[in-house]
């Protein structure tokens, strides 16, 4: 029997032998002849020896020696077997050591550890519990001691497990999600940028309908009294009638305050109705604030833009995609986004002559022209219409007459951005992302500014013409322009895109399929939209009507896309699109739309027989009034600071337009600083691969150089063998045999 001290020896040079040195095999073998006792190390994982510099194999191994000095007193159970060493103090010290040694192991590793010891069953079971009670009361008195960094562990976690699974959910019931990646599989992200757009005010007009619904809508159902105006479904085109007293419009909502029946707090209408409008602006603004700055710094000032996303494409397959449908349209979408980077590296690199480049600028100079100049006399129409209505109407008393102006509006809305697509034809843009910011600058040039004139006619000669209930009117108006604008890209998208196909398909076939014009179609969800927030004051409903538009409008657009529209014909990446559409929504129409409000609350005066702000000179005193009232209480004296420091204060709107100025620029400085700095890299490795094919040259003539060199020494060689004079026919063959022979070895010791 070994002593413990050689034992340690035998592990040492075991923990000390190189690989290779010594078979796995003798050495287990070995080990198992030399350890012949129960007391004696006994190690049958020969995996544990195959590397010793793995640090778990070197754990294991000195486990083994510290468990063979002391396992006799440490396992040893009343009614175990096999261990007839004497227990000493030595040993209860060496125990002790053990134990302390496998607590800080992994689970993993304790476990391997004492299943690689040759003990029964039973003694393993002893060890493993022992360990176990060990731990459980370090880990009791480590939770006594650090209870409040283990509360805060827990809480952290509880608060990553709640937050990864609320994403999952969210993930899980994503709207559309398959149908976008299919359109953006089959198009591309420059399609697929619309339909993202459109989901985006979707989820937008839901949160506005929850908003007004919950603070405006339900208050009022419970003192609205009953509608006598029968119902003949003309309203839903018209929206008078019998949607005149209902929720729908500003003048049936009441001016008095709810109380409570049990005699509880009571619910002013007028609050209430001011605070939901200006809380669903407020939260617009910051949401479009930050939904431009994440988008703005995904796709200009994260540096990956910058490498054009080759590494995801090649080295980023998702393994866990194993359907068949899936892995398909995952290899589509992975080819249409290389396709896109391609053509996009292909169109920077053209290169435009003097007269090409004065070609297209006078194309450009004068498609600007006209355009201009078709908006201005659309304007100029609609202003004359707008301004003629009044009397219009009062001639006809017929009910469908209230759709003039509205149809007029969304014939110009339809035609006009046609037209300016014909300008293609004449400017001829090298980057397609040129051509729809054109187009979409031009559109919004021409529907906004008919929006303002509208908006002017509304505020300056409806509301000044005393009629009854004025906001009612403007009210209905929006409803009516809403409702025609919907109703003309269906006729557009299931009658015009259809009759394209067939003319394109059936009888001029050199035209084909046409593509998917983003600007224009992205263009009517932002009129749409602009018109939805001025509306919102005066038809607390629009919305909700919105949200169903929008709803219906994704299916129509998807079903025609994949029925009368072909892929373009020039791939390019829209990852920048977004930012640039969001843009637009709060400049100029997020922006136009707080001007036109302000200007209603703060200049103009209520009707005196609707509305819950009759009989108020302005809409903004129901403010005052309630400010007046705050300020007699001290217990709310901080509600009054608020709103006349911050609120009231021009200067807090100064500071907070200067904050945003500043960090728009230091978000633009970073994007020019980051693309500098992508240029220089991309110099730097010309330049280095300049350097390569420059030193490649240089060992090319050197090789050449020594190459001739041995080539001359060669012949002078042979010159020297050949100089003696004529030799037999025997012998000649043999010197040219010995000649050939010394060149080949000369080739063979080269290679």
């Amino acid at each position: 029997m070994l002593s413990d001290d050689q034992v340690n020896e035998i592990i040492v040079e075991v923990e000390n032998v190189p690989s290779g040195v010594v078979p796995e095999k003798t050495l287990v073998n070995s080990s198992f002849r030399m350890v012949s006792s129960a007391s004696d190390i006994h190690v049958t994982d020969s995996q544990s020896f195959s590397n010793p510099n793995d640090k778990k194999s070197k754990q294991l191994l000195r486990f083994s020696t510290s468990l063979n000095e002391s396992f006799s007193q440490t396992l040893h159970s009343p009614g175990s077997v096999g261990i007839d060493t004497p227990c000493t103090s030595h040993e209860n010290i060496q125990g002790q050591k053990l134990i302390a040694s496998l607590i800080p192991m992994t689970s993993r590793d304790r476990i391997k550890a004492i299943r690689n010891q040759p003990r029964t069953m039973e003694e393993k079971r002893n060890l493993k519990k022992m360990v176990d009670k060990e731990k459980s009361k370090q880990s009791r008195r480590m939770l006594e001691l650090n209870c409040c960094a283990q509360c805060l562990n827990s809480i952290s976690r509880a608060y990553r497990r709640s937050k990864n699974s609320l994403s999952e959910l969210l993930d899980s019931v994503s709207l559309w999600q398959k149908t976008l990646k299919v359109i953006g599989g089959k198009f591309g992200t420059s399609v697929l940028s619309y339909f993202n757009f459109l989901r985006w005010l979707l989820k937008f007009n839901i949160f506005s309908f929850i908003v007004t619904f919950s603070f405006i809508i339900i208050p009022q159902f419970m003192v609205a009294e009953k509608n006598t105006l029968q119902f003949t479904g003309l309203e839903f085109f018209t929206g008078v009638g019998y949607f005149r007293n209902t929720v729908m419009y500003y003048g049936f909502y009441t001016n008095s305050t709810i109380g409570h029946r049990n005699g509880g707090a009571s619910y002013n209408m007028q609050l209430a109705y001011l605070f939901t409008i200006g809380a669903c602006l407020v939260i617009c603004f910051f949401s479009l604030l930050f939904s431009m700055a994440r988008y703005f710094r995904n796709n200009f000032i994260n540096p990956h833009i910058y490498s054009r996303g080759i590494a995801k494409l090649i080295f980023c397959w998702d393994f866990t995609v194993t359907h068949e449908k899936a892995v398909k349209l995952k290899q589509k979408n992975l080819s249409t986004e290389i396709r896109e980077n391609l053509s996009e590296i292909r169109q920077e690199n053209v290169k435009l002559t003097l007269n090409q480049q004065l070609i297209r600028f006078s194309a450009h100079l004068a498609a600007w022209v006209v355009s201009t100049g078709v908006a201005v006399a659309c304007c100029v129409a609609v202003y004359y219409l707008a301004e003629n209505n009044s009397e219009f109407l009062k001639k006809h008393k017929d009910p469908g007459a209230v759709l003039l102006l509205p149809f007029i509006v969304s014939c110009i809305n339809l035609a006009v951005p046609r037209l300016y697509s014909l300008f293609r034809l004449v400017e001829w843009y090298e980057m397609p992302r040129h051509e729809v910011y054109t187009l979409l600058i031009r559109n919004i040039f021409l529907k906004i500014s008919i929006i303002g004139i509208l908006c002017y006619y509304w505020l300056n000669i409806v509301a000044q013409a005393g009629e009854e209930c004025w906001e009612t009117l403007i009210g209905q108006e929006i409803y009516r322009l809403l409702l025609m604008d919907f109703v003309f890209s269906l006729a557009d998208s299931f009658l015009g895109e259809f009759l394209r196909r067939l003319i394109g398909m059936q009888f001029i076939t050199s035209l084909g399929l046409q593509e998917f014009d983003i600007a224009r179609n992205v263009l009517e969800l932002i009129y749409a939209q602009t018109l939805v927030w001025i509306g919102t004051f005066f038809c607390p409903l629009l919305p909700f009507i919105q949200m169903i538009t929008l709803f219906i409008m994704f299916y129509v657009k998807n079903i025609s896309l994949m029925m009368n529209f072909q892929p373009p014909s020039k791939a390019w990446r829209a990852s920048q699109m977004m930012t640039f559409f969001i843009f637009l929504l709060f400049f100029p129409s997020f922006t136009g739309v707080l001007c036109t409000l302000a200007i209603t609350i703060w200049r103009l005066k209520p009707s005196a027989d609707c509305g819950p702000f009759r009989g108020l000179p302005f809409f903004i005193y129901s403010i005052y009034g309630w400010i007046d009232t705050l300020s007699k209480r001290p217990s709310y004296l901080w509600v009054v600071w608020i709103y006349q420091n911050l609120i009231g204060s021009v200067h807090f709107f100064f500071i907070l337009t200067l904050i945003v100025l500043i960090i728009t620029y230091l978000y633009w400085q970073i994007t020019e600083g980051r693309k500098i700095m992508i240029r220089l890299l991309h110099e730097q490795i010309i330049n280095e691969g300049k350097d390569k094919m420059f030193l490649i040259e240089k060992l090319t003539k050197l090789q050449d150089m020594e190459k001739r060199a041995n080539t001359s020494s060669f012949t002078m060689e042979r010159r020297d063998v050949e100089q003696p004079g004529p030799l037999p026919v025997g012998e000649r063959d043999a010197a040219r045999d010995l000649r050939f022979r010394r060149s080949v070895q000369e080739e063979n010791s080269k290679a």
